[in-house]
């Protein structure tokens, strides 16, 4: 996030698109919704009427995979009536001419069809975002799991820009992170690409600050391999190992009897986690981790917040802390790693990385504080690109073509299928479908459809069908509602019953590499 969660409670316009914000984020919402109380206006886009879109001033049902039209459109009417920032984005960006020159290009009845919107949203919509004093960009997964998730990032960027809505308090491109320590994970190197605090594994002075300070010659400077790329380097006979920790691709990877295959056929499969979860029950070896209770640590929010984590419990049975289960197979394999506390491998954190530079165990007292952060008395920064400073220098606009899916619907798959979360449950319900009162809350999966669709199909509410695409089947039943619109369905991905990533598309975004998970072409039968 390129601001802070509460500044939302003061903005003048909020924009949601691509995040069922209420269900998968509820306290990101309670701030949404205290500045409704304000007199703040609400703009949410998604294919299905999620219920925070029940309180918005304007809700755009626009169809899957058709995000990048919609933005394209919205900027389309911000230039046409002189509603950008132009002083903003002279004195701050570059490579507008570009991106102009293709927003000139843009034709609005076609934005409308290809959305499935009217000329008239697109107005309203880019009116109220662009006129407002402030505006902030909330998004989530909605956006990024497609083949152009990132041109569909660069787009918000895009129409945050042009209007000058970043670089204030209660503006900003707000990214929501799906748990608690998602945004840690990634500053601590999580990704192929880079090192702690993103430094590029491929930048020679980086790798050379680590090698020095971990007593090695030198570190590999090639970039790795994403999930997808793994499993396909399985199949390939490239990869022959596969250490997963907190993960679970059996159930959150797309075409996952492709998943199931590449790990039953990998040479060595460990699994580190705190339940038996599927993915676990195919490991060779299961590492048994401690849950957040029974550990010491950080974790560090969607809003850059790092917190401090402390033990409430000891760890049951042979459980360990996961930088102990880390050190001490690194120890085995000669490597010696001679952490004795989770301070002392923070310590080494900020040494390393710049943008840590000024956090310690002491200073995170309290509230925290939100990275970056380089020095001692740096108290730390709410909201990035202040008096537009972007990271890089200037920003820079891109100029977006719009992209459909991966696949499209025809006859034999008629319907798009787009997938999310539910309120009870998290991610593939690790956590929550082990506790008995939210698994009781809702226990199984379903599958949403319009009412036109399900008297087609000749079913009622609680049927059971039989849901197909491309890459397998499923059998689940069906929730009838007009949350979505003719021709579309949703489904919850939380539930290994019903696994509905057994028909979703690996086809990948060619940059970021993330999975086209939001959109693919299914067909519906009775059973």
């Amino acid at each position: 996030m390129t601001n802070g969660v509460a500044e939302l409670e003061n903005t003048d316009t909020i924009f949601i698109i691509g995040s069922n914000t209420a269900t998968a984020h509820p306290l990101v919402a309670t701030r949404i919704f205290r500045a409704l109380e304000k007199g703040a206006k609400l703009v949410v886009a998604d294919p299905r009427k999620n219920q925070i879109a029940e309180f918005a001033d304007l809700y755009l049902q626009h169809k899957p995979g058709s995000d990048v039209t919609l933005l394209n459109g919205m900027m389309k009417v911000i230039l046409d009536q002189g509603l950008q920032d132009q002083a903003f984005i002279d004195a701050n960006t570059e490579e507008f001419d570009g991106f102009k020159a293709l927003i000139d290009g843009v034709d609005l009845d076609a934005c409308a069809a290809a959305t499935g919107l009217t000329v008239d949203g697109i107005e309203q919509a880019a009116a109220l975002y662009a006129k407002a004093g402030t505006a902030s960009i909330v998004y989530c997964m909605g956006i990024t799991q497609h083949t152009n998730g990132v041109d569909n990032v660069k787009s918000l960027a895009n129409l945050s820009m042009v209007t000058g809505n970043i670089g204030r308090e209660s503006t900003g491109v707000n990214p929501l992170r799906g748990q608690n320590n998602v945004q840690g994970a990634c500053d601590m190197g999580g990704l192929p690409n880079v090192l702690t605090g993103y430094q590029p594994v491929t930048l020679g002075a980086a790798s050379k600050k680590f090698a020095d300070a971990w007593g090695v010659d030198e570190l590999p400077t090639q970039i790795g391999l994403t999930i997808p790329e793994m499993l396909s380097g399985i199949e390939e006979e490239k990869v022959h190992a596969l250490w997963v920790m907190g993960e679970n691709p059996v159930v959150s990877d797309p075409d996952a009897d492709h998943v199931v295959k590449a790990l039953e056929k990998v040479d060595l499969l460990i699994v580190q986690d705190i339940f038996l979860t599927p993915t676990a029950r195919l490991a060779d070896v299961v590492l048994p981790g401690c849950s957040f209770a029974e550990k010491d640590g950080t974790f560090v929010n969607t809003e850059r917040r790092i917190t401090r984590v402390r033990k409430a419990v000891e760890p049951v049975g042979e459980s360990k802390a996961d930088w102990e289960i880390i050190r001490d197979v690194s120890n085995a394999f000669g490597f010696e790693m001679a952490y004795d506390s989770p301070e002392e491998i923070f310590t080494e954190i900020a040494e390393l990385t710049p943008s840590y530079g000024g956090v310690s165990y002491g200073r995170l007292e309290g509230d925290g504080i939100q990275w970056p952060c380089p020095t001692p008395e740096h108290p730390g920064t709410p909201f990035l690109h202040k008096d537009g400073r972007f990271t890089r220098g200037k920003g820079l606009f891109h100029a977006i073509e719009y992209k459909g899916p991966a696949e499209v619907v025809d006859a034999e798959y008629p319907l798009w299928m787009t997938t999310g979360r539910v309120y009870a449950h998290y991610h593939t319900g690790t956590m929550t479908r082990n506790s008995v009162a939210l698994d009781r809350e809702i226990p199984e999966g379903f599958l949403e459809i319009h009412p036109e669709d399900a008297a087609a199909i000749g079913v009622c509410d609680g049927h059971r069908v039989r849901l197909a695409s491309r890459r397998g089947e499923i059998e689940t039943r069906v929730s009838i509602t007009e949350r979505v619109e003719k021709g579309v369905v949703f489904m919850p991905f939380h539930f290994e019953e019903a696994n509905v990533n057994k028909l979703t598309n690996p086809s990948f975004d060619p940059i970021a590499k993330i999975p086209e998970l939001k959109v693919c072409a299914v067909a519906v039968e009775k059973i």
